[in-house]
Order: structure tokens, then sequence, then C-alpha cells
């Protein structure tokens, strides 16, 4: 795929909050010391605060404290490496590809909650689809609020595709998908991006929105929806995890895109995603620009975690 090609640059400079919170607070604690339960105690408390999840940070410290009293290492430099070798290895081989149908429209559906960065993260993916060489148009199934489906169109019109809305505010959301659906097939577009509702477990009926768009674009395109994209907010911490199992509960999720990475020094986040849902992150949001989204590499992430300043 060559779509989202890595750019250490870009990750590095994405995770500086991370980079100086997380791991300068580590450095600071660890180096130039002997290890000691104290400070094994120490790693622990600051990989919970950086939100890798509770029994993430156990293990890991357990991790390193086998290896320390196996002899392995010895020093608080060598704990830090040794983490970021344990954090390099954690992830296990995933399907982290964004995947296109083999005929007609490939249909994306993006869920997440209001705020949590979904409208700018669909405009990320269509204008990295776009600069590709694919066509793509917009959904806007949003049509609870005016103020969605305003935004979608000022970056619709920023990057140069179509978007299709409903006929009035409120109206159908079942309705926008079928017809964008319908269209895209019609007019042999690449991908069809479809925005939906922000909602919580709470609001029954948007969930059962959620529903009737799936069976909707189910009845229109072969194998539809392709790819089903939660956005998580980093800045959340755990509360995106919460969202996350509240969202897998009620439809399938292939990928979750991480937004607003840069925003945060608990990057930790990602590896409580994994550990707590087996959800692949696929995209990491690093910034504000529509450019400003990267694949997720686990190896280039760790790298860029514990690069020097």
């Amino acid at each position: 795929m060559g779509l989202f090609k890595t750019f250490f640059g870009k990750v590095k400079q994405g995770l500086a909050r991370t980079r100086s919170g997380f791991v300068g607070g580590l450095r600071h604690v660890l180096q130039g010391h002997r290890l000691s339960h104290d400070l094994l105690e120490q790693i622990e408390m600051r990989l919970i605060q950086a939100d890798v999840g509770v029994k993430t940070a156990v293990e890991l410290r357990r991790d390193i404290q086998a290896a320390w009293e196996r002899g392995e290492i010895e020093t608080g430099d060598h704990a830090l490496e040794y983490l970021k070798q344990q954090l390099a290895a954690y992830w296990p081989d995933q399907d982290r590809q964004l995947h296109f149908a083999e005929s007609g429209p490939t249909v994306i559906l993006v869920v997440g909650i209001n705020g949590s960065g979904k409208t700018t993260s669909i405009a990320k993916v269509a204008r990295a689809l776009r600069d590709e060489g694919r066509s793509v148009m917009l959904a806007a199934c949003d049509t609870f609020r005016a103020a969605a489906v305003e935004q979608l169109e000022i970056w619709a019109g920023r990057l140069g595709v179509e978007v299709v809305k409903g006929d009035k505010p409120g109206g159908d959301p079942g309705a926008v998908a079928y017809k964008a659906a319908e269209m895209a097939a019609a007019r042999g577009t690449d991908v069809l991006l479809v925005d939906t509702a922000g909602r919580l477990h709470t609001q029954k009926h948007l969930m059962e929105q959620l529903a009737k768009i799936r069976r909707v674009l189910e009845r229109k395109v072969e194998g539809a929806p392709h790819e089903t994209i939660l956005v998580l907010d980093a800045t959340t911490g755990q509360n995106a995890v919460n969202q996350a199992t509240i969202f897998a509960e009620a439809t399938p999720v292939t990928g979750v895109f991480l937004a607003k990475l840069d925003g945060t020094a608990r990057g930790g986040i990602v590896v409580a995603i994994h550990e707590q849902l087996n959800i692949p992150v696929k995209f990491i949001g690093v910034g504000e620009r529509p450019e400003d989204v990267e694949p997720f590499d686990p190896a280039a992430f760790v790298e860029a975690m514990f690069e020097p300043a």
C-alpha cells in the first residue's frame, strides 16, 4: 500500500510532548543511578501516568525486575533501554493496512463522538487518498448537527472533492448514505468516506441510526463498509479506551484513527488500546494540518518516543 508512507520526522515531532513528559521524566529519574526497587516503582508509576494501562504497566515493570534479578541489567540507563526494547516488541503482527474493494467504490465508515476530531480526521484521510491519485467523495451523514455538515463542506472545498448531503438539516442520515453510495457507484468514484453523527452509548437512537447506515451501505455496495474507522481523541487518555469498547460493542470496528496525539504527553494510550481491545491502530494524527497524518508503525512510534530531543 502506497498510502500514508511513514515519515519519521513527522512522527517524532508529533510525539514531542510524550517524549519530553513520559520518556524525559523517566530519563531524569533513571539516568546515572543503579537500579533499585524504588526505581522500579517509579517506572511503573510513570507508565501508568502515560496511559499504557495498569495491567500493562505492572507487566512491564515485572519484566524489567526479572531482567534485573537475573543480572541482565544493572542501572537505570539499562532499564530505560530494556523498556524501549520491550515496547518495540510489544505489538504482534496485525493488519494495519487500509483495504480497498476489488470493484466499485471502497466505502469507509467513520465513527466517533463529537469533539474527537472525526471530521478533521476524515479530511486527512481524504487528502492522502486524493494525493495518491484516487477519486474521493464525502457523505455528510451527521445530519443532526448543521455545523458538522458545514465543516465537512469546508474541507471538501479545500481539498477539491465532492460532498453529498441531505436536503435539509436533521434529515435521515440513511437517505444521505443511500444517495452517496448510489452517486459514488454511478460516477466510478474510488473511495466514499462516510461521516456519521457523534454518539455515546446512552444515545440509543443514534446507535440505531448507525446500524441503519451500515445496512443501507451493505445493500448498495457489495462488501460495504469495507472499513469502519473509529476516531479517538488521544488527549482523553483512558476515556478513549472506554469509548472504543462501547463502539466495538455497537458496530464492527476494523481500525482506529488516534487523533490529537501531538496534544498529549500520554502517548502510551496506543499500548492500552492494543492491550484492552486488540483493535489495530491504523493511523495517528500528529498535527492540525490536513497532511499531519501517519500510518501507525509500532517500531517507528517507539523509536520516536525514545529519540533524544
